[in-house]
């Protein structure tokens, strides 16, 4: 434990930047904020944080939709196995296709796999860290992953970031309903209640029939649907 980075102050910091920074942001778009009553309420934008891989040399070595080493259905991954899916759309509900969607998170010890994200030996070696997948026709994404996990001065969350191929980029935090470490989160106790609700993930039990639906749905306990609407 000796050789692991605390990331507290640096996470502490970014994130107050980050709020700050909104501000000016969402005083001078107030039709983002507030969209017309007849279209779908855009997903609430949050920060990247600290370890979003800005680069290749940031990147793990495979950087697909399966973030698990699975052998049959034996997870040789640690924490509990998770079915993410859902749809992007726009405002109006149709769906976005060839929308590229990342997904990173910590590991099952708390770890980013992040140059910054905490020492190399306590991270999980058959956990990716970090996926990326394009929308089909019908604005769908499929992901398997964990169950997050809290971090060091932050409740359990997935970092989402979605860039289509017009139009701005969506960088949000998607949330466990009913965590209680959502109460103390910095970031989540920003959002007002509706907003909340948008970014919560309700996980529900994988079933045999979503087993073979999806293959990415196979071998995970949990299944969480959300839609994010880009702005």
């Amino acid at each position: 434990m000796a050789d692991r980075p605390n990331n507290v102050r640096l996470l502490a910091r970014r994130q107050t930047l980050a709020a700050l920074g909104s501000l000016p942001a969402a005083l001078a778009a107030p039709a983002v904020a507030q969209p017309a009553m007849t279209g779908a309420r855009p997903t609430p934008r949050q920060t990247l944080g600290p370890f979003y891989p800005r680069n290749e040399a940031e990147q793990p070595r495979e950087t697909d939709a399966d973030l698990l080493v699975v052998d049959g259905d034996r997870v040789r991954s640690r924490g509990e196995p998770l079915y993410l899916t859902g749809r992007v759309l726009d405002r109006s509900g149709q769906p976005v296709a060839d929308a590229m969607v990342e997904v990173w998170q910590c590991d099952a010890n708390a770890v980013y796999h992040h140059p910054a994200g905490g020492a190399p030996s306590e991270r999980d070696p058959n956990f990716q860290g970090y996926g990326r997948m394009q929308t089909s026709v019908d604005g769908a994404f499929h992901f398997r992953t964990i169950r997050p996990v809290a971090y060091p001065g932050r409740t359990p969350h997935i970092h989402v970031r979605i860039a289509p191929r017009a139009g701005a980029t969506l960088a949000t935090q998607l949330y466990l309903a009913d965590d209680p470490g959502n109460a103390r989160d910095f970031l989540f106790r920003q959002l007002s209640p509706e907003e909340r609700t948008q970014l919560s993930l309700v996980l529900q039990p994988s079933s045999s029939q979503q087993h073979a639906s999806h293959p990415l749905a196979r071998a995970t306990r949990w299944t969480a649907r959300t839609d994010l609407v880009l702005a």
